[in-house]
């Protein structure tokens, strides 16, 4: 994570990517559907609105191990809020909103199995995907998560979020206790009350002691973000250990400015991994992940908490401790900056924060297109998404002959070369259409489907394309095909049209992750199955690449139908891989 910036302490790049999230991450309908199911005792119609997939069955675990563990599984999911879940999860920053990919969540435990040479906990635990853009989907599950990268029961490394001391983030009986968490008195630190952000002359510049707890926190954390770490570390109990780790010539960032980039909660962080620190058998804990070195932060017999950057070695046998832990909570960053208001967060993060403000109605809905002024022949023009068209005040006669002319190569421009850019994916757009583009495949990439919907039933126009030069068939694996698929082909949509990677639709469901049902719709369509990518991998090696054997019906098709299709170097380079995962095994 990158040190924030001058004016507000925050990198502007993590801020766009943390409004994208609670604007579009988890939208109203997700919320109010999965609050309805869960009012009515359905943890799985919960589940299903949040976009999980639940990988057990709950006779199943009672059969295998007992009916106690099945109880107590049982009684936290009928209280799992899935869309809080998905509100918390750690997130791809930098521009992007997606799920961090390949992630392990640990929710509860649930005592030992006897399988194996040793005891292992059992564990309900979720899973995110492995493509950074991929669907948003989140598999649910229970067993003895993290087999493999597992050195010791309940010691967990980096890549296992470790939720068992956080159950304010996903269990209903206990997101009150999110108040006291960030350290809520009477205000949240830098807020008002009302969640109105303070300003710069309310907040402290000196210590002002035990007495108004609030405004210490907001004091340590000033210091934190202006770069005075072993200042602000001190005042909150906790030692720095300045020594700089043996790291590569090339690196040159100091310790201070690796930690000074982190949003630590400073003013919590020594009770959090104390309160951490009981329920794992470390005895010495990482934080973030800060390679080529790593944070680290250990006990001096269970005095203080010191903190230091040690080489990636040196780290080996420490407990990874979730972000949620050690970092301030996002929600307050974003109110503090003005990024989101009180009723926008979700009802129940508003409702642990903020007391007498009323319900919280939650994320805001889709923003019906509005009309952009565009500079044509000399004149101030509106265009606007309506019926399904970008309408422009242009007669058709005006727009066959634009056509024409850009048949003929000639320079088109005004209007039209709005409208091209906005149907093509290429050129450049007036940045209000840039950002009613963003909004709809942004929704896209959430695999908000009602979100979409309204938005293309609010007249924005079906053959958009984004600056991938990617349609709405492309990102048909990210959304309910069923619902959408029909309306896209009824409005003429090229199901051979290909994106910035020689992409097809029918290859965008291959590679992207998309179902085995949308891969038949797509070719009982009459998608074309001969296809290459811009690598010229065929969907037979794409289907190999990612190993999807869900697909092998496409596969053994392709094979048959297209023999010899596809790249040279990709039987090689597989022949290569599958000799490494033997070597693998054996070992």
């Amino acid at each position: 994570m990158s040190p924030g910036t001058v004016a507000g302490y925050f990198a502007p790049d993590e801020l766009a990517s943390r409004r994208q999230v609670r604007r579009y991450a988890v939208p109203r309908w997700m919320i109010e559907e999965s609050a309805e199911r869960r009012a009515a005792g359905d943890w799985q119609g919960a589940c299903a609105a949040a976009r999980f997939d639940v990988k057990f069955d709950l006779a199943q675990v009672s059969e295998r191990y007992g009916p106690d563990v099945a109880g107590a599984l049982g009684a936290d999911l009928l209280h799992l809020v899935p869309d809080l879940v998905r509100w918390h999860l750690p997130r791809i920053l930098g521009g992007r909103s997606t799920l961090a990919t390949d992630r392990i969540v640990i929710l509860a435990g649930y005592g030992r199995t006897p399988d194996g040479p040793g005891p292992t906990s059992l564990y309900l635990y979720l899973r995110t995907l492995p493509m950074v853009d991929g669907p948003q989907r989140i598999a649910l599950r229970f067993g003895t998560a993290g087999k493999g990268r597992q050195p010791a029961p309940g010691l967990f490394r980096s890549g296992i979020e470790d939720w068992r001391t956080a159950r304010y983030l996903w269990d209903a009986r206990r997101t009150g206790e999110l108040r006291a968490h960030v350290g809520v008195a009477d205000r949240p630190p830098f807020l008002h009350a009302d969640g109105t952000p303070r300003a710069a002359d309310e907040l402290p510049t000196a210590d002002p002691g035990s007495g108004d707890p609030v405004a210490r926190a907001e004091w340590l954390t000033l210091l934190h973000q202006n770069g005075q770490v072993a200042e602000s570390l001190a005042a909150a109990g906790i030692e720095w250990d300045p020594t700089p780790p043996q790291m590569p010539a090339w690196y040159r960032a100091t310790p201070e400015s690796i930690v000074a980039g982190l949003a630590l909660d400073v003013p919590r962080l020594e009770a959090a991994v104390r309160r951490f620190a009981e329920h794992s058998p470390a005895e010495r804990f990482q934080i973030g992940e800060a390679w080529p070195a790593n944070i680290l932060l250990e006990f001096t017999d269970r005095g203080p908490l010191r903190m230091r950057l040690v080489g990636l070695e040196e780290a080996d046998g420490a407990a990874f401790v979730p972000e949620a832990v050690w970092r301030r909570l996002p929600d307050l960053d974003l109110l503090r900056t003005g990024g989101v208001s009180p009723g926008q967060l979700h009802p129940l993060v508003a409702g642990a924060l903020f007391t007498g403000l009323g319900p919280a109605t939650g994320p805001p809905g889709p923003t019906p297109p509005a009309p952009v002024r565009v500079r044509c022949r000399g004149e101030w023009h509106k265009v606007v998404f309506r019926d399904g068209r970008l309408d422009s005040p242009h007669s058709p006669q005006e727009r066959q002959r634009e056509n024409a002319l850009r048949a003929f190569g000639g320079a088109v421009t005004g209007c039209f070369a709005v409208e091209h850019a906005c149907m093509s994916g290429t050129g450049r757009l007036p940045k209000a259409l840039q950002a009613q583009r963003r909004e709809l495949f942004l929704r896209v990439q959430h695999g908000d489907t009602p979100g979409v919907l309204e938005l293309l039933d609010a007249g924005v126009d079906l053959r958009v394309r984004d600056g991938g030069r990617r349609s709405l068939l492309h990102v048909l694996h990210l959304l309910d095909h069923e619902l959408l698929l029909p309306r896209l082909l009824a409005a003429g949509l090229d199901l051979e049209a290909q994106d910035h990677l020689d992409r097809t639709p029918l290859c965008s469901a291959v590679d992207g992750g998309g179902s085995p049902d949308l891969v038949k719709a797509l070719i009982e369509a009459g998608a074309r199955i001969d296809v290459l990518d811009q690598m010229e991998l065929s969907l037979a090696q794409l289907i190999s690449k990612y190993r999807r054997t869900d697909l092998d019906f496409l596969k053994e098709r392709v094979e048959k139908e297209h023999p010899g299709i596809g790249s040279d170097w990709w039987e090689e380079w597989e022949e290569e891989r599958d000799d490494a995962d033997e070597e693998d095994e054996d070992e």
